[in-house]
């Protein structure tokens, strides 16, 4: 059975480079958790660096978080992807850009997937107990957000209100790690985390919007059509007004303002060239998000001077 089923149309599956030269056997496992597209570990990553760059008490405390969420960003969004192939795998083969996936295409097994997944967890579980307890609370609670997301595309227009709600988790679970709990400026910072992800997710569902249309997958790209850029643009002004309320419950110095300006053109940027009918594009301005979310971190290191 070959190893990814070819797909004629637009994907964004890399079954080459560095993938290509693991071992035969490895291969389908690395493609199920998107390690040839490290942008989403990156994505899920990210908020808790915010928490970092706002709230650690130390740089060596920063530093040990930093490197324990990078580590469990990768294994829990590898988590996350077996979790919604295994939902989707029917669906996947239907839509072209999803088409050559290792569940839809047939290169690993559903019990193979389901084994797999129990071995991602095991060791997420040996790095989460490595956190104070009330950061390993809500990272117990972030697996029902996960299980539900696949549920969602099928009942609501709004999945990427629950994708908003998994990704921007490591935010108040940064910020837990680095403090020992939860205040204002944690919850500010969570809700700003939600509302980049419900717009950047909506520009990565545009690439899908006709092939899901047709076989029954809802999104915000569907319900929003050629009103996107308006959506986006009040989704990233959300984001921004509540990255500076986030900066003034945490006390950062006035430096903090000037220095979320890069991170605003960045986003402004996003909604002025995005065009719907370009998947090509749409993933471009997508994978722009990372360079977006190193920039509102280091607003938060500039604000802490």
């Amino acid at each position: 059975m070959p190893l990814i089923r070819r797909v004629s149309g637009y994907t964004d599956i890399r079954a080459g480079g560095w993938v290509a030269r693991l071992p035969e056997g490895w291969r389908p496992y690395a493609l199920l958790m998107r390690l040839d597209r490290p942008i989403g570990s990156w994505l899920l990553f990210l908020p808790g660096l915010w928490a970092f760059a706002m709230a650690a008490p130390s740089w060596g405390r920063g530093l040990w978080l930093t490197i324990l969420f990078g580590l469990g960003a990768v294994l829990m969004r590898g988590a996350g992807c077996v979790v919604n192939d295994l939902w989707d795998r029917d669906l996947d083969r239907q839509v072209e850009r999803t088409a050559g996936r290792p569940l839809a295409s047939g290169a690993v097994q559903p019990k193979q997937a389901l084994a797999f997944l129990l071995g991602l967890l095991l060791v997420s579980l040996l790095i989460l107990v490595q956190l104070p307890w009330s950061a390993i609370l809500l990272g117990v609670l972030s697996l029902v957000p996960i299980a539900l997301y696949p549920l969602a595309k099928r009942v609501t227009d709004w999945p990427q209100a629950v994708l908003g709600v998994v990704f921007s988790w490591a935010a108040p679970m940064g910020y837990a790690s680095a403090t020992g709990g939860l205040d204002a400026a944690a919850i500010a910072l969570w809700a700003a985390g939600f509302f980049w992800i419900l717009g950047y997710d909506t520009i990565y569902a545009h690439q899908d919007r006709e092939d899901d249309a047709l076989v029954g997958i809802r999104s915000t790209a569907l319900r929003f059509g050629e009103k996107t850029r308006p959506f986006l643009a009040a989704c990233y002004a959300v984001t921004l007004v509540l990255l500076l309320l986030a900066g003034w419950l945490a006390g950062l110095s006035w430096l903090y303002v000037p220095a979320l300006l890069l991170p605003a053109a960045l986003l402004a940027r996003q909604v002025l060239t995005i065009d719907i009918g370009d998947p090509a594009l749409c993933l471009r301005l997508f994978k722009a998000n990372r360079d977006v979310g190193l920039a509102i971190a280091l607003a938060f290191l500039i604000g802490r001077l």
